[in-house]
């Protein structure tokens, strides 16, 4: 489903500040309602070993184009006015920002319902390859999603 809104996706391969993202997105401010979600790091892998960092891989254009589809769906679907989104991608440590998004409504429920069914969207459909890298040095690729 094709979208007008304004949608602004990034992949970041640098440490990003969600907040001072959320200060320069021009609709975060605009309409009566922002819903927003940080997703950090856990210091802690998916076999409960601690981690020194995660190495996430993507396919370059085709991983930005499927960020912008689900952000496009989302928005029809829940009418909202304008979405953001920011990435990590490359080495991440623990409790950096892996992901913000954003969504500007005219209410709160579709803003909430869009970030929620947007970052769901993201985590299960868009082309992201995450390994772990323990404090001993193990790398385990993650399969599947991590549970909400």
């Amino acid at each position: 489903m094709a979208s007008s809104i304004p949608i602004d996706v990034a992949l970041c391969s640098n440490a990003f500040e969600p907040l001072a993202e959320l200060q320069q997105w021009p609709h975060h401010q605009s309409n009566a309602a922002t819903g927003i979600f940080i997703g950090r790091m856990r210091s802690q892998g998916s076999s409960a070993e601690e981690l020194e960092a995660m190495q996430l891989e993507h396919y370059p254009g085709m991983t930005e184009r499927q960020l912008q589809h689900l952000a496009s769906d989302a928005a029809a679907s829940h009418g909202v006015r304008a979405v953001l989104i920011r990435h990590r991608i490359g080495r991440v440590t623990p409790n950096q920002t892996l992901v913000l998004v954003a969504v500007s409504a005219d209410r709160r429920g579709p803003a909430q319902r869009c970030c929620q069914a947007l970052l769901e969207a993201i985590k299960h459909d868009a082309p992201f390859w995450k390994q772990e890298i323990s404090r001993s040095g193990d790398r385990r690729w993650i399969e599947g999603n991590t549970p909400l």
